[in-house]
């Protein structure tokens, strides 16, 4: 069976921004102007298509990405009346849970950003939009609620270019804001758009209104000198002065390669609630954001090899996926979420997983609509799917041809910075809580499960509190799982505090074949967020060549594994400078357990610095609680970086140890008569002061 839609007319697109700035809500409307769906549901009740989870549904967050397909066919500029299909993952704003906006944009070919036009960039907002910098994937910006009060779209455009250093140009202009908002100008064909009612229909004027004639004639212009920047057709006629000879197409194909190349951001209007705005976004993607033909073809390696391997997006190409999600149902078992970067799978198609060295056959292939599924017989390059059948695959897994196997780039997964132990309430749900916790797991890489080794009870570690607690329903809830549960506690690391030579000789004689290790290691403090930096500077091959890499991977288990309490050792320069060899017992597995027990042993003999997690938190909070603000972040240990006035209100970043934020939001709730808003994701990780430390230790012992 042969592709319905050309992949010329593909866009696989995520929807990304900072928490309630209106990214469910344009999803819907999307959806609803799409025909997917026939009346649109509010996050504000639950009733959304895309927030399918009961979690979702109570807590009016997104929590998990859903992915959803629709067509749409432009209603103006060079692909009118071309059904385009969209294939869209809708993404969480929360920090807590990052990882989803992460493997989305590893799979994505373009973006949709959503910014509150009252408040401009926000931290999260930041945060996402640094993901898909990361990622390379190209966006365009949608500054949303141009009905709420403070509504400021010439503030929202300023922010985009001085917090994320976008060139950010406006392609539309809004007539008014806030109650005032009655259309849009656009720029690029230079008519007025009006919104006669509350379900978005709008008619178009040829005319610009008279009194923004003059500022909107100015903008075109700064839209005309990017686009000039981008396109030689367009400087051409902007130098000869010829600016009434640059038309739509002009603009349109100018825009797009800026946008294709990441110099240009354009930036839309509009309000998703009042769904205001939607159908020219809509039209936005199509004319600006790639095609997966559009972009290189996708890299990798040959698997056990350091050659680059790459793969068209054609289906005529060796097939390769990469898988992004996974999702357990209790009646399918895992549903394993692909994107195609090439070739066609079909069910039935066998594929080799290079991770695991296993051959996986697929079973039923679909597509997703949130929770719901639609089956058919193959997919193709540039499709989002799903599989049932796959076994032995994990988050990041490349699935590819037996015969041109490849392995494409993974994904990174953050470390967890709080803890939680939990327990079964009887013996009888010991079963239950394993299995619960494996599938949950599984589908989160950002959860790890692990044993307290003080306790021995099972700890989860996740990106914050809200994270863990959703965990704790969903065991309830879908697991029928009652667990009992700890206090939440911050997941500390540690890291040397000062640098040390240390040698250690590992020797076995078993009466066998023996073991002979010797390595003289350098070991310091590294720069923060180095991680392991492991260099080898032996002379003269005092250990050969190939049995370094067992060192390295000794000493890399060793910081996994912790040498004290169990805690992470991050941080460490290793500089392997000497050692020697027996003839016949040095083997890499006694090389790789000197290089263990070197580093272990050199922790112990200079100590530990314990790091602690340090929160970047913005607090936007009315001018009369300012004060009330800074000194309750002051008695959390907290550090002021500035204060700026955005609206009407002050808003206020503060870096604060993750210890002290545990019930941060509803305290500060309280102390503002719920007025003031706070939002935060990690910084970075430094040193516990002293006293702290040794209080820390005090507890342990």
């Amino acid at each position: 069976m042969s592709r319905s839609t050309r992949i010329e007319r593909y866009r696989n697109i995520g929807i990304m921004a900072h928490i309630d700035a209106g990214k469910t809500t344009l999803t819907e409307r999307v959806l609803f102007f799409t025909g997917r769906i026939h009346s649109t549901g509010e996050v504000h009740d639950g009733s959304t298509e895309m927030d399918w989870l009961p979690q979702e549904k109570q807590r009016g967050i997104t929590i998990t990405s859903a992915a959803t397909t629709a067509f749409w066919s432009p209603r103006h500029g060079p692909s009118t009346g071309t059904p385009h299909r969209i294939n869209i993952l809708d993404t969480p704003g929360h920090v807590d849970f990052t990882i989803e906006v992460e493997r989305s944009l590893r799979v994505l070919d373009g973006a949709v950003a959503v910014f509150d036009g009252s408040q401009g960039v926000e931290p999260q907002s930041e945060a996402v939009w640094r993901q898909a910098d990361r990622y390379g994937v190209p966006r365009i910006a949608f500054i949303n609620k141009m009905d709420k009060v403070g509504a400021d779209f010439a503030m929202s455009l300023e922010s985009i270019r001085e917090r994320l250093g976008a060139r950010a140009v406006a392609v539309q202009w809004p007539l008014g804001s806030e109650s005032e908002f009655q259309g849009l100008v656009d720029l690029v064909r230079m008519k007025t758009l009006r919104f006669d009612g509350e379900g978005g229909e709008y008619h178009e004027e040829q005319s610009v209104p008279e009194e923004v004639r003059k500022q909107v004639e100015t903008l075109r212009l700064r839209l005309i000198e990017a686009a000039a920047d981008v396109d030689d057709g367009v400087m051409e006629k902007f130098v000869d002065g010829r600016l009434e000879d640059i038309t739509e197409a002009d603009l349109v194909r100018a825009v797009r390669a800026g946008t294709l190349s990441r110099t240009l951001v354009p930036v839309l209007a509009g309000s998703a609630f009042k769904k205001k705005g939607v159908q020219m976004l809509l039209d936005a993607v199509v004319d600006y954001l790639p095609a997966p033909s559009d972009l290189p073809a996708v890299e990798g390696l040959v698997p056990g090899t350091e050659q680059r391997a790459s793969r068209e997006p054609a289906d005529d190409s060796p097939p390769a996926a990469l898988v992004f999600k996974m999702m357990s149902d209790k009646n399918v078992g895992n549903i394993v979420f692909l994107r195609v970067y090439s070739g066609t799978l079909r069910a039935g198609t066998v594929l080799l997983n290079p991770a695991t060295g296993k051959r996986e056959r697929v079973g039923r292939l679909m597509f997703m609509h949130a929770n719901r599924r639609e089956e058919v017989s193959e997919v193709h390059a540039g499709d989002i799917a799903a599989a049932l059948g796959l076994k032995n695959v994990r988050t990041g897994d490349t699935l590819s041809d037996p015969e041109a196997p490849v392995v494409l780039e993974s994904l990174g997964f953050p470390e967890p910075v709080v803890h939680l132990a939990v327990e079964a309430k009887s013996p009888a749900e010991l079963p239950k809580l394993e299995e619960g916790l494996h599938r949950l797991a599984a589908e989160d890489p950002s959860l790890r499960v692990g044993v307290d080794p003080e306790s021995g009870q099972v700890l989860l570690s996740g990106m914050g509190e809200l994270h863990l607690e959703v965990v704790v329903d969903r065991l309830r809830t879908e697991y029928g799982v009652e667990a009992r549960v700890g206090q939440p506690k911050v997941a500390y690391r540690d890291t040397l505090k000062r640098a040390v030579r240390q040698e250690y000789r590992h020797v076995r004689q078993t009466g066998g074949p023996g073991q002979y290790a010797r390595v003289v290691l350098d070991v310091a403090p590294a720069a923060r967020g180095a991680g392991l930096v492991f260099v080898d500077d032996t002379k003269g091959g005092s250990i050969p060549r190939e049995l370094v890499p067992a060192i390295q991977k000794g000493v890399a288990g060793a910081m996994e594994r912790g040498v004290r309490d169990g805690v992470a050792l991050v941080d460490v320069e290793v500089r392997l400078v000497d050692g020697d060899t027996h003839v016949r017992d040095s083997t890499p597995q006694a090389f790789a357990m000197a290089g263990s027990l070197a580093l272990q042993e050199a922790v112990r003999r200079v100590g530990v610095q314990v790091l602690e997690p340090v929160m970047d938190v913005e607090v936007t909070t009315p001018e009369e609680y300012v004060g009330e603000v800074l000194g309750d972040l002051a008695s959390r240990r907290g550090r002021v970086l500035g204060m700026e006035t955005r609206g009407n209100a002050r808003v206020v970043s503060a870096r604060v140890p993750m210890a002290s934020l545990f019930g941060y939001v509803t305290g500060l709730r309280g102390r503002t008569q719920g007025r003031a808003q706070a939002s935060m994701r990690l910084g970075t990780y430094e040193p516990l002061p002293d006293v702290l430390q040794a209080s820390l230790s005090e507890a342990r012992a």
